[in-house]
């Protein structure tokens, strides 16, 4: 037996990180994430304005002598701040060892775990615009869009089917795109 032997296997169990502009590179494992904040629809931004004027009306109401309309403010106050919680949402995808995780962030405060994706499972992955989806656009499939939901030209949403029973929109950047085509080059187009 080699008395550096106890010394080999604990030097193996280290790995070497090399970091890339935005990617971590862990051996066998690569690390990117990107952050997309989702566009606030007009009908939120109008529903916000509303209630925050209302909130703002009663309490006035309230602060004059009258206790009812403090207490319509009290509740509209709570009532607003669901509202914000649930209008201001960012998506962060995360892309670890064949794994997307997507994460939402609400009120830039608060995460919430939306779901989580093997790349095994993944049938293609392309823009949402691309051709190469042109076969697969008259299934009847659930869509689950993690985007900021702005078409922009060019294109930058990416979808992929997933398990044959999910369509996912995503709105990946370069690194995210490149990390998941060095994993799975088949199933990866970029037009």
């Amino acid at each position: 037996m080699n008395i550096f032997g106890k010394y080999y296997i604990i030097y193996k169990k280290f790995n070497f990180i090399r970091y890339e502009k935005g990617m971590v590179i862990n051996m066998s494992e690569t690390y990117v994430e990107c952050l997309v904040a989702r566009g606030i629809s007009t009908g939120a931004k109008f529903v916000r304005i509303l209630l925050v004027m209302l909130t703002a009306g009663f309490a006035i109401l309230g602060l004059l002598g009258f206790p009812i309309p403090l207490l319509i403010a009290l509740v509209l106050g709570i009532v607003t701040w669901f509202v914000y919680m649930r209008t201001d949402i960012e998506y962060e995808y995360l892309y670890l060892d064949k794994e997307i995780k997507v994460d939402m962030i609400l009120n830039k405060s608060k995460r919430k775990k939306a779901a989580v994706y093997e790349l095994d499972r993944m049938e293609i992955f392309a823009p949402v615009n691309s051709h190469h989806l042109d076969s697969y656009k008259n299934r009847q499939v659930k869509v689950a869009d993690y985007s900021s939901r702005e078409a922009k030209q060019p294109e930058v949403r990416y979808a992929f089917y997933y398990e044959g029973g999910q369509k996912v929109i995503l709105e990946p950047n370069a690194e995210f795109i490149k990390a998941v085509q060095m994993v799975a080059p088949r199933k990866v187009f970029t037009d």
